[in-house]
């Protein structure tokens, strides 16, 4: 008897040696849904659990050949953005999407570092809003990408509001750097806040949190789940993997992606 293919998501995002963010948290949180993770790798970075040092981006050519190679080969259900590294490689990704309109997509805009090290260039920002926001189903900024990609707007929920103007579909505003006394995650779409998500505020720093949320989220749209299920369903996900998070090195702490496994 032939056992069920799991759906498969398509990720595009920067490789981390520490294990703890980038494609490698991508390919735990699928795999932990019981999605396969598809990878293309965008930049190679230099880091340990305390900062990023440095990053190279991978050629844009090679990008098109590994994600060309997987589509015309793999039923895609999905795809997720993380690190995009260059301009050139978010034009390679566009050029790719843009051939396949209907996969949805996910896409955490990581421009920074939870030190604030930069992973990318104005020029880099520029090309996503034009190329890759008008083909984003869910895109799950933190306060300081919102207001990057939203530069004019007075406040996060203004940025959203702006944002969605450029075919964003949904937007899932993290609050992980807000001030408040729990975490606030807002969900935005047809120019309206849509649901508001509370969640307790841990005590520690996280190294992959953004990428553990985008990819569950993504996985449980690949397995069937609405929008709305999937945001709340990745939030919970997420919340549970950094309660159960340990420390590594000597500095941020790592998800533990497969916390369910030490609950059964």
């Amino acid at each position: 008897m032939t056992s069920k293919t799991p759906p498969v998501v398509l990720c595009f995002s920067g490789a981390d040696p520490t294990g703890g963010a980038g494609i490698q948290a991508d390919i735990e949180t699928i795999t932990s849904h019981g999605c396969i993770a598809a990878s293309i790798i965008t930049a190679a970075t230099v880091q340990d659990t305390v900062d990023v040092m440095s990053f190279s981006p991978m050629p844009s050519d090679l990008i098109v050949e590994q994600a060309r190679a997987i589509l015309e080969d793999m039923p895609i259900s999905m795809v997720k953005i993380g690190m995009v590294g260059s301009a050139e490689i978010a034009m390679a990704i566009h050029s790719i999407l843009t051939d396949y309109p209907d996969i949805p997509v996910v896409y955490d805009p990581v421009f920074s570092t939870e030190t604030n090290a930069l992973l990318s260039t104005e020029d880099l920002v520029d090309t996503v809003r034009t190329l890759l926001l008008p083909l984003t189903t869910v895109l799950t900024p933190n306060i300081f990408e919102i207001h990057a990609l939203s530069p004019g707007s007075d406040t996060p929920t203004a940025a959203a509001m702006g944002l969605l103007e450029s075919d964003v579909e949904y937007i899932l505003l993290t609050g992980t750097h807000g001030k408040t006394p729990d975490v606030v995650h807002t969900l935005f779409s047809n120019n309206r806040e849509m649901e508001v998500f509370h969640n307790e505020r841990l005590p520690h720093k996280y190294h992959g949190s953004g990428c553990t949320l985008a990819s569950s989220i993504a996985a449980h749209m690949a397995l069937g789940q609405d929008v709305l299920g999937a945001v709340r369903n990745g939030l919970e996900y997420t919340h549970n993997a950094l309660k159960n998070a340990y420390r590594v090195g000597m500095g941020q702490y790592h998800p533990n992606r497969c916390f369910w496994i030490k609950n059964k």
